[in-house]
């Protein structure tokens, strides 16, 4: 049985596909009431598993009903390409984060599978020999890896 954090990604994930811009607004105490849960649990999927690293903006307020703006953002042009690659990698990276990239980038269709997992293999900790910084050469393998791959 999936866990309540994965089921209430995955309704948040099919209201944005359901939108013609890829922004949803929706108020916290509803969303928490119609899963029976709490707001925390709430709050722990957003933060958890709508990143800017995984492709989303998420808006938040809190006091009467807790209002979450949600926008997936397109990475189909040049100029959010460049702002992902410069922005959120940065001159540091861990696996984690690289790893969200990468997957946000095989979702959207930008990259194949095969490419990801190439990428994957090339950041990951065992192809890191014990560097002193593996987060900045992993940022530097990552950023030249994607400039390569999405400007053909």
């Amino acid at each position: 049985m999936p866990r309540l954090s994965n089921i209430i990604e995955e309704f948040i994930k099919e209201l944005l596909e359901e939108t013609e811009d890829g922004i949803v607004e929706i108020q916290r105490n509803e969303l928490a009431d119609y899963f029976d849960c709490a707001p925390s649990q709430i709050n722990y999927v957003l933060t958890t598993r709508f990143t800017p690293y995984m492709g989303y903006y998420v808006e938040s307020r809190r006091g009467g009903g807790g209002y979450i703006k949600i926008v997936k953002v397109g990475i189909d042009d040049d100029d959010n390409i460049n702002n992902l690659i410069v922005n959120a990698i940065g001159d540091s990276i861990t696996k984690t984060k690289a790893y969200s990239i990468i997957n946000s980038l095989m979702e959207e269709g930008i990259i194949t599978e095969r490419e990801g997992n190439l990428m994957k293999v090339a950041v990951g900790d065992r192809s890191l020999s014990p560097a002193t910084d593996r987060n900045v050469l992993r940022a530097n393998i990552l950023k030249n890896m994607l400039l390569i791959l999405l400007k053909e």
